[in-house]
């Protein structure tokens, strides 16, 4: 939006110029010592031509350039002994576009055609052709206004270029920092899971080996062992490759409420809603809701059932997780590191969250998140 703006204003500037330089024009050429037939409405219609045309200078520099050097030679032929002003502002506009070469040939072409023009304008000495002609369009001016685009120019490149390497060492410490925590992530983690996930194993396999009842706290335990080193190793592996798609989802929703039925939790899963197509970011938070949520019921809430129910809005994406635990209206929540994560998610993409004892019993958890369907 504010682009379109700055391309409004800029309209509205090179107009302005256009008329200011048309009126200047016709303003001279009214006041020069014209004969009778000198002075007609073609030779006042070029006057305006030439100065109205620069509206489209940024646009189109090159027919812009063309057609101001035509308008010239034409007045001066007409008999306006007018300085070819709007020729010099589409000089500067074509030199700071880069055309340098077509318009350096256009300029000879002009300084070669105007005395000419003033020989057709009625004079008949040599002298005073060229010396109306010079007048016209004084090389010394033709060279400060190529210049003058040509510096422009290239201030404008110099300052993209340190634009782009100011963008390109940005993105290039944003990586390194990636790297970085993805190695501080691989050698504080990954180890201490790994050991935990193999100890688990380990126990579950010899206590089947005895022919011994496998306690369902271990198998938990291996289950959430194999889990998290999943997810540390989709994490890390998106630090390293910068990929913007999330390593869980949506789609993974199910298999996070199936996860919790194995641990003895009545999960159940609702979605209502017209499916469609959500940001990854948004399916991403939702999968990260949920997990958050289902692993408090089950560590903290002495429940026995859980519903999750995901609601598809036109405008919006809806999750709700309630369980029938320990919590009454009474209880006052104390925000663990798990709930702040999810609020601080949901509130990176706009949403609101809502995370109480229900007034029946139990906690919900509710958030809303905005989805933007015209992207």
């Amino acid at each position: 939006m504010s682009t379109g703006r700055a391309g409004v204003r800029a309209g509205v500037t090179d107009w302005a110029i256009a008329v200011c330089v048309a009126a200047t024009l016709l303003v001279t050429g009214l006041s020069g010592q014209n004969s009778a037939t000198n002075l007609d409405l073609f030779g006042y219609a070029l006057l305006a031509a030439g100065g109205l045309v620069l509206a489209a200078r940024r646009r189109a520099p090159v027919p812009v350039l063309a057609v101001t050097g035509l308008c010239a030679v034409g007045y001066q032929a007409a008999g306006f002994d007018v300085p070819a002003v709007a020729y010099l502002c589409a000089v500067y506009a074509a030199v700071r576009a880069g055309h340098r070469t077509v318009t350096v040939a256009v300029s000879v072409i002009m300084l070669a055609a105007l005395p000419f023009a003033a020989l057709a304008s009625g004079l008949h000495d040599t002298g005073e052709a060229l010396a109306q002609a010079r007048g016209a369009l004084e090389l010394a001016w033709l060279v400060a206004a190529g210049a003058a685009g040509e510096a422009l120019r290239q201030a404008e490149r110099r300052a993209e270029e340190a634009e782009h390497t100011r963008e390109e060492t940005a993105r290039r410490r944003a990586n390194e920092e990636r790297l970085r925590i993805a190695r501080e992530l691989h050698d504080s983690l990954t180890h201490q899971i790994s050991v935990i996930k193999v100890q688990a194993e380990v126990a579950v396999h010899v206590a089947r080996k005895r022919g011994e009842q496998v306690p369902e706290a271990l198998l938990v335990i291996q289950e959430a062992g194999r889990e998290a080193t999943r997810e540390l190793r989709a994490t890390l592996q998106a630090l390293r490759d910068d990929d913007t798609t999330p390593p869980r989802g949506l789609d993974h929703v199910p298999e996070l409420v199936e996860r919790a039925r194995t641990v003895g939790l009545d999960a159940t899963l609702t979605v209502e809603g017209q499916r469609h197509d959500v940001p990854a970011a948004v399916s991403r938070t939702v999968y990260r809701i949920v997990q958050e949520s289902l692993t408090n019921i089950a560590r903290h809430a002495s429940a026995a059932t859980a519903s999750v129910r995901i609601d598809y809005r036109p405008d919006a994406l809806a999750i709700r997780v309630d369980d029938d635990g320990k919590a009454t209206p009474d209880t006052v929540p104390v925000p663990g590191v798990g709930l702040l994560g999810m609020r601080e998610r949901v509130t990176a993409l706009g949403g609101r969250l809502r995370a109480a004892p229900r007034g029946e019993g139990g906690f919900t958890v509710h958030a809303e998140l905005p989805v933007d369907r015209t992207s």
